[in-house]
Order: structure tokens, then sequence, then C-alpha cells
């Protein structure tokens, strides 16, 4: 069996942000643009997605009007080389919901669920792009053997476009300015 057979062509091409641009969300879904390159990921698991859905209704909550946390949604984070990530979490500006794609001058925070299989690209890949990218403020959720989820949190030193270490959480999460809200992921 051959990769051709087993992925279509466009799997093993570069990609443009005109020629993604114009895929349906079904060919969409599940991937990642990194450098033109598509990335496969495999499907999440149920408590992985669970974890991300209750991060993010608790950050839309807090968020007031004037920022949305959404699941599920791609972050455009250079153009040449296409660069597309989709964050487990984004909390984006409120009046850019209808914009496509959505850009890091949108978003204040993403946060990444890791999985097996993620370790690397949400510890070090993706923490790197994105602080280049200009985003404000990044969270890492750690899922150990305990079942209590561990949020690393991380601030954008515009100077250097790196990110400092922030807080890190367990079990109940008590979030500062912006957001004022008190997650308990013990129960997740």
């Amino acid at each position: 069996m051959t990769a051709e057979m087993v992925a279509p062509a466009w799997m093993h091409m570069q990609i443009s942000a005109e020629q993604y641009d114009s895929w349906s969300e079904e060919q969409c879904a599940g991937i990642e643009i990194v450098d033109g390159m598509v990335v496969v990921s495999p499907g999440a698991s149920k408590r992985h997605n669970r974890l991300a859905r209750i991060l993010a209704n608790a950050l839309d909550d807090a968020a007031g009007s004037d920022w949305n946390a959404d699941t599920d949604f791609d972050v455009r984070l250079q153009d040449v080389p296409l660069t597309n990530r989709r964050p487990d979490v984004v909390v984006h500006r409120a009046e850019t919901i209808d914009l496509t794609p959505t850009r890091p001058e949108h978003v204040l925070l993403v946060v990444e669920v890791v999985s097996p299989g993620s370790e690397t690209t949400d510890r070090i890949v993706k923490v790197d792009q994105y602080a280049k990218a200009g985003i404000p403020f990044y969270w890492r959720v750690e899922q150990p053997p305990t079942g209590v989820p561990i949020v690393y949190t991380y601030v954008l030193d515009p100077a250097t476009k790196a990110y400092r270490d922030g807080e890190m959480y367990t079990g109940v999460i008590k979030v500062a300015a912006p957001f004022s809200v008190t997650v308990d992921l013990g129960t997740v």
C-alpha cells in the first residue's frame, strides 16, 4: 500500500492560504497547516473534549460581552508559508466572530489540552508559534493519571516575543484579570 492510497494527494504538497480558504469545513476539520503542510492529528478523547468544553464555557461566561471563548476554531498564525493552528480553546474578540480567518491580533488566549501524541507539539512547538504570533496568553492543560488536571499559564513578553511562566493550577483554578472565574477541574 502506498501513501497515495492512504492519504489524498493534497496532503503531500504545500498548501497556500488561498487553497486552504477554498476548502470545505469538512476538509479543514481535524487538521492543522504548519509551514504549508497538512498535519493530521488523531481524534481527541472524550475526556479531552469535555475538559476543553468545560474551560471554554467557563471562560466564555467570565469574558463578558467583549470576548468569546470557542472550541474547534482555526487561528491563522501566518499566510506564507501557511500556518493554521486549531487550539482546543480560543478566547477572541467578540466583534471578530464573523471574520475569516481569525488572526492573532483577534485572540487574547489559546488553550491546549495535552493528549498522548501531542506532548511535544503542545509543550514546545505551539508555545513558540503562539508567542511569535503575539497572542498575549497561553494555557497548557496536562491530564495526569491522577485525573486532576494541571494548568500551566504563560504570559507574553512583547519585547522578546516569548512567553514567561505564569501561575500553575490544579483542581480549582482561580483566574485573575481580565477574567474572574473559578473552574473546578477536579470533576472532569
